[in-house]
Protein backbone atom coordinates (compact mmCIF):
# COMPACT_ATOMS: atom_id res chain seq x y z
CA UNK A 1 0.00 0.00 0.00
CA UNK A 2 1.49 3.41 -0.95
CA UNK A 3 2.73 5.42 2.03
CA UNK A 4 0.47 8.38 1.30
CA UNK A 5 -2.58 6.10 1.19
CA UNK A 6 -1.55 4.55 4.51
CA UNK A 7 -1.30 8.07 5.90
CA UNK A 8 -4.78 8.92 4.65
CA UNK A 9 -6.13 5.83 6.42
CA UNK A 10 -4.24 6.83 9.54
CA UNK A 11 -5.83 10.25 9.66
CA UNK A 12 -9.22 8.73 8.89
CA UNK A 13 -8.88 6.37 11.84
CA UNK A 14 -7.87 9.04 14.33
CA UNK A 15 -10.50 11.50 13.15
CA UNK A 16 -13.01 8.73 13.82
CA UNK A 17 -11.56 7.91 17.19
CA UNK A 18 -9.64 10.54 19.15
CA UNK A 19 -12.03 12.81 21.04
CA UNK A 20 -9.28 14.24 23.24
CA UNK A 21 -8.17 16.23 20.23
CA UNK A 22 -11.61 17.48 19.30
CA UNK A 23 -13.68 18.13 22.42
CA UNK A 24 -15.41 21.46 22.18
CA UNK A 25 -14.61 22.04 18.52
CA UNK A 26 -17.68 20.48 16.96
CA UNK A 27 -20.17 23.30 17.09
CA UNK A 28 -22.69 24.76 14.74
CA UNK A 29 -20.76 28.01 14.29
CA UNK A 30 -17.62 26.33 12.91
CA UNK A 31 -17.55 25.87 9.13
CA UNK A 32 -17.23 22.18 8.18
CA UNK A 33 -14.01 22.61 6.19
CA UNK A 34 -12.48 24.66 9.01
CA UNK A 35 -13.38 21.90 11.47
CA UNK A 36 -11.84 19.17 9.31
CA UNK A 37 -8.65 21.20 8.75
CA UNK A 38 -8.26 21.92 12.45
CA UNK A 39 -8.74 18.35 13.60
CA UNK A 40 -6.61 16.88 10.81
CA UNK A 41 -3.69 19.10 11.72
CA UNK A 42 -4.13 18.38 15.44
CA UNK A 43 -4.05 14.67 14.66
CA UNK A 44 -0.86 14.98 12.63
CA UNK A 45 0.80 17.11 15.30
CA UNK A 46 -0.16 14.63 18.03
CA UNK A 47 1.22 11.70 16.06
CA UNK A 48 4.52 13.49 15.55
CA UNK A 49 4.95 14.61 19.15
CA UNK A 50 3.34 11.86 21.26
CA UNK A 51 5.89 9.06 21.32
CA UNK A 52 3.42 6.74 23.04
CA UNK A 53 1.28 6.71 19.89
CA UNK A 54 4.16 5.86 17.58
CA UNK A 55 4.80 2.27 16.67
CA UNK A 56 2.23 0.81 19.05
CA UNK A 57 -0.92 -0.21 17.11
CA UNK A 58 -2.20 -2.19 20.09
CA UNK A 59 -2.16 0.88 22.33
CA UNK A 60 -3.87 2.91 19.64
CA UNK A 61 -6.52 0.22 19.15
CA UNK A 62 -7.22 0.05 22.88
CA UNK A 63 -7.51 3.81 23.07
CA UNK A 64 -9.82 4.23 20.10
CA UNK A 65 -12.08 1.40 21.21
CA UNK A 66 -12.87 3.28 24.43
CA UNK A 67 -13.74 6.62 22.78
CA UNK A 68 -16.65 7.95 20.72
CA UNK A 69 -16.02 11.10 18.83
CA UNK A 70 -18.94 13.54 19.23
CA UNK A 71 -18.91 14.83 15.69
CA UNK A 72 -19.04 11.44 13.87
CA UNK A 73 -22.54 10.07 13.33
CA UNK A 74 -21.85 6.34 13.58
CA UNK A 75 -25.56 5.50 13.67
CA UNK A 76 -26.22 7.21 10.34
CA UNK A 77 -23.04 5.75 8.88
CA UNK A 78 -24.11 2.25 9.93
CA UNK A 79 -27.69 2.73 8.73
CA UNK A 80 -26.50 3.78 5.29
CA UNK A 81 -23.97 0.94 5.12
CA UNK A 82 -26.57 -1.70 6.06
CA UNK A 83 -29.01 -0.22 3.54
CA UNK A 84 -32.48 -1.72 3.17
CA UNK A 85 -31.66 -4.33 5.78
CA UNK A 86 -31.73 -1.62 8.45
CA UNK A 87 -35.53 -1.59 8.24
CA UNK A 88 -35.61 -5.23 9.28
CA UNK A 89 -33.52 -4.65 12.40
CA UNK A 90 -34.99 -4.25 15.88
CA UNK A 91 -33.80 -1.43 18.15
CA UNK A 92 -31.47 -3.85 19.92
CA UNK A 93 -30.08 -5.19 16.66
CA UNK A 94 -29.44 -1.65 15.42
CA UNK A 95 -27.47 -0.81 18.55
CA UNK A 96 -25.39 -3.95 18.09
CA UNK A 97 -24.79 -3.18 14.42
CA UNK A 98 -23.56 0.32 15.25
CA UNK A 99 -21.23 -1.02 17.93
CA UNK A 100 -19.78 -3.79 15.77
CA UNK A 101 -19.44 -1.61 12.67
CA UNK A 102 -17.58 1.03 14.63
CA UNK A 103 -15.21 -1.62 16.00
CA UNK A 104 -14.63 -2.94 12.49
CA UNK A 105 -13.66 0.49 11.15
CA UNK A 106 -11.28 1.19 14.00
CA UNK A 107 -9.62 -2.23 13.98
CA UNK A 108 -9.26 -2.11 10.21
CA UNK A 109 -7.59 1.28 9.99
CA UNK A 110 -5.76 1.78 13.29
CA UNK A 111 -2.69 -0.15 12.18
CA UNK A 112 -1.95 2.47 9.53
CA UNK A 113 -1.34 5.14 12.16
CA UNK A 114 2.32 4.15 12.54
CA UNK A 115 2.99 5.24 8.94
CA UNK A 116 2.67 8.98 9.61
CA UNK A 117 5.86 10.92 8.92
CA UNK A 118 6.03 14.09 6.80
CA UNK A 119 2.44 14.13 5.50
CA UNK A 120 0.26 17.21 5.52
CA UNK A 121 -3.39 17.94 4.84
CA UNK A 122 -4.31 20.29 2.00
CA UNK A 123 -7.90 21.53 2.02
CA UNK A 124 -9.83 22.24 -1.17
CA UNK A 125 -12.39 25.05 -1.55
CA UNK A 126 -15.73 24.12 -0.02
CA UNK A 127 -18.43 23.65 -2.63
CA UNK A 128 -21.95 23.80 -1.30
CA UNK A 129 -24.91 22.50 -3.28
CA UNK A 130 -28.56 23.33 -2.89
CA UNK A 131 -28.57 21.90 0.66
CA UNK A 132 -26.19 24.00 2.76
CA UNK A 133 -26.68 21.63 5.72
CA UNK A 134 -25.26 18.61 3.87
CA UNK A 135 -21.84 19.10 2.27
CA UNK A 136 -18.77 17.28 0.99
CA UNK A 137 -15.53 18.57 2.48
CA UNK A 138 -12.61 17.75 0.19
CA UNK A 139 -8.97 17.41 1.18
CA UNK A 140 -5.77 15.71 0.08
CA UNK A 141 -3.00 13.99 1.99
CA UNK A 142 0.31 15.12 0.55
CA UNK A 143 3.76 13.72 1.31
CA UNK A 144 7.25 14.25 -0.05
CA UNK A 145 6.95 10.97 -1.95
CA UNK A 146 3.98 9.59 -3.82
CA UNK A 147 0.92 11.15 -5.41
CA UNK A 148 -1.63 13.03 -3.26
CA UNK A 149 -4.50 10.92 -1.92
CA UNK A 150 -8.06 12.23 -1.71
CA UNK A 151 -9.64 12.17 1.75
CA UNK A 152 -13.13 13.64 1.66
CA UNK A 153 -15.97 13.82 4.17
CA UNK A 154 -19.73 13.90 3.81
CA UNK A 155 -20.99 16.04 6.67
CA UNK A 156 -24.42 17.00 7.93
CA UNK A 157 -25.27 19.99 10.10
CA UNK A 158 -27.27 18.93 13.14
CA UNK A 159 -28.44 20.65 16.30
CA UNK A 160 -25.19 19.48 17.90
CA UNK A 161 -23.02 20.80 15.07
CA UNK A 162 -21.44 19.29 11.96
CA UNK A 163 -21.09 15.50 11.92
CA UNK A 164 -19.29 13.18 9.52
CA UNK A 165 -21.37 10.32 8.13
CA UNK A 166 -19.32 9.09 5.16
CA UNK A 167 -15.67 9.22 4.11
CA UNK A 168 -13.95 8.87 0.76
CA UNK A 169 -10.41 7.48 0.74
CA UNK A 170 -8.64 7.52 -2.64
CA UNK A 171 -11.90 7.53 -4.59
CA UNK A 172 -13.74 4.87 -2.58
CA UNK A 173 -16.65 5.95 -0.39
CA UNK A 174 -16.69 3.98 2.84
CA UNK A 175 -20.47 3.59 3.12
CA UNK A 176 -20.92 2.35 -0.44
CA UNK A 177 -18.05 -0.08 -0.10
CA UNK A 178 -19.48 -1.69 3.02
CA UNK A 179 -23.05 -1.63 1.69
CA UNK A 180 -21.86 -3.78 -1.22
CA UNK A 181 -20.49 -6.25 1.33
CA UNK A 182 -23.37 -6.17 3.80
CA UNK A 183 -26.24 -6.44 1.30
CA UNK A 184 -25.52 -10.03 0.23
CA UNK A 185 -24.90 -11.05 3.85
CA UNK A 186 -28.27 -9.70 4.98
CA UNK A 187 -29.99 -11.35 2.01
CA UNK A 188 -28.38 -14.70 2.78
CA UNK A 189 -28.44 -14.74 6.58
CA UNK A 190 -30.59 -11.83 7.79
CA UNK A 191 -29.63 -9.17 10.31
CA UNK A 192 -28.49 -11.72 12.88
CA UNK A 193 -26.22 -13.23 10.26
CA UNK A 194 -24.64 -9.86 9.54
CA UNK A 195 -24.15 -9.20 13.25
CA UNK A 196 -22.52 -12.62 13.65
CA UNK A 197 -20.24 -11.96 10.69
CA UNK A 198 -19.18 -8.55 12.04
CA UNK A 199 -18.59 -9.95 15.50
CA UNK A 200 -16.42 -12.77 14.14
CA UNK A 201 -14.39 -10.38 11.98
CA UNK A 202 -13.82 -8.10 14.95
CA UNK A 203 -12.75 -11.04 17.10
CA UNK A 204 -10.17 -12.06 14.50
CA UNK A 205 -8.86 -8.49 14.21
CA UNK A 206 -8.67 -8.18 18.00
CA UNK A 207 -6.75 -11.43 18.23
CA UNK A 208 -4.34 -10.27 15.54
CA UNK A 209 -3.63 -7.11 17.57
CA UNK A 210 -2.63 -9.23 20.56
CA UNK A 211 -0.48 -11.64 18.56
Amino acid sequence: MPSVLRSALSILCLILALPALAQGTANASTAPDTLVARISNEVLDALRTDKALQGDPQRIAEMVESKVLPYVDFEKMTRLAVGLGWRQASAEQRQTLVREFRKLLLYTYSGAVTQISDQKVVMKPLRQGSNADDVVVQSEIVASKGAPVALDYRMEKTAAGWKVYDINVAGVWLVESYRNQFGPEVKASGIDGLIKSLSERNARLAAARKA
